[in-house]
């Protein structure tokens, strides 16, 4: 069994991050919902980068989930999760109960609008209030000098960004690479829902992007390009939620690639299971 200390309540991990502040230690946080993997740990590793000590929190959220998903079945792995935490050197595990976030009468979340629109909210339109708010709560309870987000959340990222920008909240928040199997399928807590078969096709999300990401650098409209590969995902039996190319800072659409920096976004489902990728077009 690990011996990483795993923390609670607010009061508790207040009052060990006010000890090390009184020894002028920089705090890095780094927010999930276990179920830990590798991409989890390469956060954990870059916070080393940025910070003395380093929190992580191990909390399925369940605001940022609809009625119709899989809140229920989200794999909880605490012990696990706990050893890997320990083993990338993290100082406390922050594992909260719901009624310790969102206790009774508990009746605030965060309005947000720019990147927050369109993408998962189309499909998922209550998804991001449930995330702001419960990062905004840790950001509060942690006060770090850093936190750190994978960037295969990529509009989840810019949406933290953006609030934390807002609203004067003093963290800098840094996005870290996504992590990829071998064959380039971003790592997700949800890919054990996938069977042998669809694990074998789930790649093609990221081979679309790519070949899209080609084919606008080498001079094709960008539409032309997006519609090529929503058109090989559809093929490759997924069920597209969307498929598109935006500005890489605000999310808004984009057209071409001089009208600034382009993230190509794809969200799509293969059986039972969601899946999530992003790249960037190369300038």
């Amino acid at each position: 069994m690990t011996d990483i200390e795993t923390l609670h309540t607010v009061a508790e991990l207040r009052a060990r991050v006010r000890a090390w502040r009184a020894n002028g230690e920089r705090v890095a946080l780094v927010p999930t919902m276990g179920a830990l993997h590798a991409g989890h740990v390469a956060l954990m590793e870059a916070a080393h980068r940025h910070a003395d000590r380093i929190v992580v929190s191990i909390f399925v959220n369940p605001t940022q989930f609809a009625p119709t998903e899989d809140l229920a079945r989200y794999p909880r792995t605490l012990d696990a999760d706990r050893d890997k935490a320990s083993a990338a050197g993290v100082d406390v595990a922050f594992a909260p109960d719901a009624v310790e976030m969102y206790p009774n009468g508990f009746a605030t979340t965060v309005s947000l609008a720019g990147p927050a629109l369109g993408l998962e909210t189309d499909f998922r339109p209550t998804h991001f209030a449930g995330v702001a708010t419960v990062v905004a709560k840790l950001f509060t309870q942690t006060t770090p000098d850093v936190a750190l987000f994978g960037e295969k959340d990529y509009q989840q990222l810019a949406v933290v960004t953006r609030m934390a920008r807002d609203l004067d909240l003093p963290v800098q928040v840094i996005g870290v690479p996504t992590v990829r199997e071998s064959d380039g399928l971003a790592l997700s807590s949800r890919n054990i829902y996938l069977s042998a078969e669809e694990r074998r096709t789930a790649p093609l999300l990221y081979r679309a992007l790519n070949e899209a990401a080609g084919a606008i650098r080498s001079g094709l409209p960008v539409a032309g390009a997006i519609e090529a590969a929503r058109d090989a995902v559809r093929q490759g039996g997924f069920a597209l939620d969307y498929l598109d190319a935006r500005h890489a800072e605000t999310l808004a659409p984009i057209a071409a690639l001089g009208d600034g920096p382009i993230r190509l976004l794809v969200a799509a489902r293969l059986g039972a299971t969601r899946l999530i990728d992003n790249i960037p077009v190369p300038d």
